[in-house]
This record gives structure tokens, sequence and C-alpha cells, in this order.
């Protein structure tokens, strides 16, 4: 009977999960079947845990999703930034910043779903959160490249539309866009368009 407990106890240590594993496993259910899919059960399941785990870390579900939501922020937006920064130039900088982030919406389609659940006021704010950070960060990149400061900040938002709505139609008609190196010339076009400067006299 010792002897059960105690192995008992080395697998219970051995399966001890962290906050941030309980978080990225809602995100991953997220990209599955959207926020409806974050369900504590299933979560444990997927875990190979039990429930008691969970309320270790978190009161309830909706800490739960709060905490995902915060993640979400830290691995796609901060850690993304944190990387580009290591690169001096900022055109370089905003020429990778979108082909790497058009490349993981192709391959990730959790950005989509948090788009269609944006009337959830948890996600609305987490929404608000990442694209007020993410404009700024491009506005800023515009700003480096000489632009005035208003319209760097237009620059920066219209990048991003562009992002946005390249995703959606990516997730909901591929058909509509470009494949291989017509889409990398069709992205480079783009952001050649957002870098021309007006001709003066």
């Amino acid at each position: 009977m010792v002897m059960v407990q105690r192995q008992e106890k080395a697998q219970e240590k051995k399966r001890r999960l962290t906050a941030q594993d309980w978080a990225d496993a809602a995100l991953a259910a997220m990209r599955e079947g959207g926020l409806a899919a974050v369900a504590v059960e299933p979560l444990a399941t997927r875990l190979s845990t039990t429930k008691g785990s969970f309320y270790w870390h978190f009161p309830g579900r909706d800490a739960l999703v709060e905490a995902a939501l915060v993640r979400w922020a830290e691995t796609e937006t901060e850690a993304a930034i944190t990387e580009l920064e290591t690169e001096p130039d900022p055109e370089k900088r905003l020429r990778r910043l979108f082909a790497e982030a058009v490349a993981s919406a192709a391959s990730d389609p959790l950005e989509v779903s948090l788009l269609a659940t944006a009337d959830d006021p948890r996600v609305a704010a987490a929404l608000r959160r990442v694209t007020d950070r993410r404009v700024a960060y491009v506005s800023r990149l515009f700003a480096e490249l000489g632009f005035p400061e208003a319209e760097a900040r237009r620059k920066g938002l219209l990048a991003y539309s562009v992002y946005l709505g390249h995703t959606q139609l990516m997730h909901a008609v591929p058909s509509a866009l470009p494949v291989g190196a017509e889409l990398t010339g069709y992205l480079e076009s783009a952001l050649d368009s957002l870098l021309l400067r007006p001709e003066i006299g």
C-alpha cells in the first residue's frame, strides 16, 4: 500500500503542470474549435492530468481564458517584436515582419478564430491590446524610415489592415490569393506601395 502511494506521488510530481501549460493547451483548443472548445475536462485529458491540477492554478474557466489570451499576446506579438529588434535596418525589419506574420497566419488559424469570437468581452479586450501594440510598432518602423508621425501612424494602420484582410482571405477564400513566388511578389508590392513617398514639386 505504501509503495502504491509512493508511485502515485512520483507520477503526480512527474505530471505536475504549470499555469502556462494550461494556457498553451487552451490556445491549442481555441485553434481547433474556437473559444467554446476551452473546457476543463477535455483539456485535462489532453494534458493527461486531472481537474485538480487545473484548480490548483485557476479559480475557474474565465481565469484560464484570460491567461490564454495573455499568453497569445506574449508569444505572437511581444516575442516576435523582441526577435525583430535584432535587425538594425527598419525597412528590413518591416519586410521581415510582414513576411513572417503572413506565413504564420497561413499555418495557424488562431487569429481568425479569435476574430470570429470578438463579441466576447475578454477576446475583444485582448484583440484591442494586441492591435494597439502591433499598429504602434509598425507605425514606429515607418517613423524610423523618416515618415512624419501622423503619416507613419496611417501607414502602420494600413499595413496592419492589409495583414488582417489577407489573413481572413487566406482562411475563408484561399483561392482568391496568389501562391508561391506570385504571393511573395504580391506582398512585396503591397509593402512597396506603403513605402512610397509623395513626390515634391
